[in-house]
Order: C-alpha cells, then sequence, then structure tokens
C-alpha cells in the first residue's frame, strides 16, 4: 500500500440539531478542538452524549446545523453532496460495530468490491486486497464467507476494506462491541497497530474508558452534546507486533 499522508482535524463551535416527535434536540453544541496528524484519538461519553453523531460529521456522513469543520484544511459543511461522497471515498476509512459485510462474498471479494469503489484498476483490486487481508492476518481465511468466520475475523476483513481507499482517517464507531474481551482487544491492537505503522489519524469512539486509556494518547469525553473533558491518557497505545489468528480462531 503507498502511505497517505495524515489528515489534521479541526472543529470551530460546531452544533448539531434535529427535530424528533416536533420536539427540537441538539446532539452536539458549540463544539470545538483540534486533532493532529497521526493522532489516535479516542471519544468517550454515556449513550446520547453525541459521540456518534460527531463521528458521523467528521466521517461527511451527516453535516452540522451550525459551525465548521475542517479536515486536511477541507471545509466539509459546504459541500456538495456529490463532493461529500468524494470525500468519504478518497479520504475516510470506516470501521463499525456491525461489519457490514457482503454476506455471500468471501473475505477477499468484500475487500475488492472496496477497491473497485476506489477506483482502482481491476487488475490490481486482488493483489491489493489479498496485500490489505495479510496485514491484518487473514491471508488463510481469504476464500471464507462471514458465516465462516469468527466475529474478530470478521472485524479483521472490516479493517482490511476500511483501509482500501488508502484514507488518511480512520473513524472507528464502537468496533469491539460485538466481541468478546479478549478479542477486543486484539482488534484494538491491530487497530493501532496498522494505523500507527501506515501514519492514520484515527479517532475512536467507545464506551470503554479502560480500552480508551489503554489505546490512545487522548480521551475527549463528551456529555450532552458538549465536550466536558479533554486531555492526555498518559499511556503510550499498544503497538506490538499482532499475531494472526489460528485458522477457525475466535480472533
Amino acid at each position: 500500500m503507498d502511505k497517505a499522508s495524515a489528515a489534521s482535524i479541526e472543529l470551530l463551535q460546531v452544533t448539531k440539531s434535529y427535530v424528533l416527535d416536533e420536539v427540537q434536540v441538539t446532539a452536539l453544541s458549540g463544539i470545538s478542538l483540534k486533532i493532529e496528524p497521526r493522532s489516535i484519538v479516542s471519544i468517550v461519553g454515556r449513550s446520547g452524549s453525541g459521540k456518534s453523531t460527531l463521528l458521523n460529521i467528521l466521517g461527511g456522513l451527516d453535516r452540522p446545523t451550525a459551525g465548521e469543520v475542517l479536515v486536511d484544511g477541507q471545509g466539509l459543511q459546504r459541500k456538495s453532496s456529490d463532493e461529500l461522497a468524494r470525500y468519504r471515498r478518497e479520504m475516510i476509512g470506516f470501521i463499525f460495530q456491525s461489519f457490514y459485510l457482503i454476506p455471500h462474498h468471501t473475505a477477499l471479494e468484500n475487500v475488492t468490491l472496496a477497491l473497485a469503489l476506489a477506483n482502482v484498476g481491476h487488475f490490481a483490486r486482488r493483489d491489493r486486497a489479498r496485500e490489505l487481508l495479510k496485514l491484518v492476518g487473514l491471508e488463510k481465511r481469504m476464500t471464507h464467507r462471514p458465516s465462516q468466520l469468527s466475529g474478530g475475523e470478521r472485524q479483521r476483513v472490516a479493517i482490511a476494506r476500511a483501509l482500501a481507499n488508502d484514507p488518511k482517517v480512520l473513524l472507528a464507531d464502537e468496533p469491539t462491541g460485538n466481541l468478546d474481551s479478549k478479542t477486543a482487544e486484539e482488534i484494538l491492537e491491530l487497530i493501532v497497530k496498522t494505523s500507527t505503522d501506515l501514519g492514520r489519524t484515527v479517532v475512536l469512539v467507545t464506551h470503554e474508558r479502560d480500552h480508551a486509556r489503554r489505546y490512545t494518547k487522548r480521551m475527549i469525553e463528551l456529555a450532552d452534546g458538549r465536550v466536558v473533558a479533554d486531555g492526555p491518557t498518559d499511556v503510550v497505545p499498544v503497538a506490538t507486533a499482532v499475531s494472526p489468528p489460528a485458522a477457525g480462531g475466535a480472533s
């Protein structure tokens, strides 16, 4: 893979409101923060605090009601729908709690499809997909469909897919929410190791404060749509080599 330069992220007085059952709800209220390139940052907070809304805005899946969002110097709020689609395609890699793999496709085909959407040439897709799956430790599981993979293996496929467009920013929304504790640690170690090696900026949403403290350098806490705490975790994220899972294993 080519090594993409990481992106900075800046939010200036970002607010997001919407109407629910004729009542105006404010999901984010005047959030300002800056994330440096190659940072590994966690967003924590209770359910409904605004974590996923913030991630959706950073990923160009939603627009702020007010304020400015700058990613790698690009202002998102004035982009057209087509421009936001291009931004997501070229700049952002998404990792979700639910893996969103195509069930009748193999691991290799799931990643190859993402490469097709990233406009990678036909003959280069399979080689690149194999490289990505090898990167996440699945070189022996490429021909397996999601139903034949463990939860951890499916998330590894999802990570490979997120890297398909060679993104500058990885956005991970509760990526270990459906995994047991041991597998969750392996997946977080993989995200940190891969992102560190490739020089990506990472924003990780999690409700697990222990994960935030152990795997990220900075923790931002939200409550009622506002930043209530923001500071270093004083822990160097785990970035040791990650052993590939055994064939058919739980990871």
